[in-house]
């Protein structure tokens, strides 16, 4: 599960999709984790940063990632 390629995303959480011409925003942690997954990291990878940097617990985080991919998903963000 990668960001598709021709996903433009900025450290500030802008995302532009070239092929739709759909743009988005994501708060900080949401660019955080666009960025962890543009580095192909796998699930649990992103869980154990996330939760190293943040005070979650990681049943929530998991819960939130899922919501946070599926929505990628939708929006032809993610492959």
């Amino acid at each position: 599960m990668t960001i598709r390629k021709n996903i433009a995303t900025s450290d500030e959480g802008f995302i532009f999709n070239p092929a739709t011409g759909d743009s988005f925003t994501t708060n900080p942690l949401g660019a955080e984790i666009i960025t962890l997954l543009k580095e192909d990291k796998r699930l649990p990878d992103i869980i154990s940063a996330i939760s190293e940097k943040y005070d979650v617990e990681e049943a929530q985080l998991e819960k939130d990632l899922d919501d946070f991919i599926s929505q990628l998903k939708e929006s032809s963000i993610m492959e």
